[in-house]
Parts: structure tokens; sequence; C-alpha cells
């Protein structure tokens, strides 16, 4: 007879890094809407990840769309939101911030690119 066993998702199961990436994209993006001079940003930012170093000391925060006008205004506020992070989240060291464009936004631009291509080359 066979025996089953169900294994259970615990918190402990995933890494650390992946929950703190997480907490940290959840904490950010709310941030960023609760700012004030946000509404002069004409366009809808949103944190797509978070890619904290193992060390915790530094994380990348990938927004989409990414201007200069919107990285601008990231640098700006980022010692305020390490600060909000520091209050919030309960870690040895507040990682410092480092805004980026999301990667995966580009290349799925690419490849929508090269599938227009390939359609309209079949016609």
């Amino acid at each position: 007879m066979a025996s089953w066993s169900i294994k259970r998702q615990t918190p402990r199961s995933f890494p650390r890094t992946v929950r703190v990436n997480e907490l940290l994209r959840e904490v950010i993006a709310e941030e960023i809407e609760k700012m004030p001079d946000f509404d002069d940003i004409d366009d809808i930012v949103t944190v797509t990840g978070v890619e904290v170093s193992s060390d915790l000391s530094h994380a990348t925060v990938f927004v989409s769309p990414f201007s200069d006008e919107i990285k601008d205004f990231l640098d700006a506020v980022r010692v305020d939101m390490q600060r909000t992070i520091s209050r919030q989240v309960k870690m040895k060291r507040t990682p410092k911030l480092e805004f980026a464009a999301d990667p995966a936004i580009y290349e799925g631009e690419k490849v929508e690119m090269l599938l227009r291509k390939i359609h309209s080359d079949d016609r």
C-alpha cells in the first residue's frame, strides 16, 4: 500500500530573498501610490518587481513605464522610501534602493515586434 504525504507550503519553504522581494514590492508600491507629489506625473507607474542582494544591502526596484521624469521623481524620494521601509519592515538593515526599467517589459515588446513582423511577412 502506497503512502501519500502532502507537503505543506510554509513561509520557510520559500527562500528568504523571495519573501523579502515581495514584501518590499508591496511596501514600495503602496508608498508611491500615497505620495501627493506623484499626482504631477502623467503615467501610471507599476512596481513590477524587486530584486534584493543576498546580503540585503541593495535592492533594485523594477518599474514600468520608466521615463526620465519617473526616474528623477523616484530618485528624489528614495531616502524617504528607505525610511518608510525601515519603519514598516523589521529587517537587520534597510537596503539601498535603486530604480530601473523592468527588462521583462522590453523583452516582451521585442518579441511582440518580431511576431508582428512574421505575421506581416506571411501576408
